[in-house]
């Protein structure tokens, strides 16, 4: 063998390993692209999710409004009522009291 086909040879050998080593990187990079293109499906089902979320939070969060301004317009009712007859009965003793 001279030194050329030696210095061929090598060469060669070079070029394959370096075309392996493409492929290999070739692959990876790909897994990579895959990986990230999941990652930023992912992203985008838990961004709408978290939309979702806020508006069923916010209609849930109005529903309660509403829920307990009903509810509560007949406590507030009653409690405006006891108060008035408080203060009917306190004004009747110091009407008492002045005579």
């Amino acid at each position: 063998m001279t030194a050329n086909e030696k210095t061929l040879a090598t060469f060669e050998t070079r070029i394959r390993q370096m075309i392996l080593r493409f492929q290999q990187l070739k692959k990876e990079n790909d897994e990579l692209y895959d990986e990230v293109e999941r990652g930023q499906q992912e992203i985008d089902q838990l961004r709408a999710k978290l939309e979702q979320q806020q508006s069923d939070y916010q209609s849930l969060k109005m529903a309660k409004m509403i829920e307990i301004t009903d509810g509560d317009l007949e406590g507030a009712k009653d409690r405006l009522s006891r108060l008035i007859r408080d203060v009917n009965k306190c004004i009747g003793i110091l009407s008492d009291e002045n005579q």
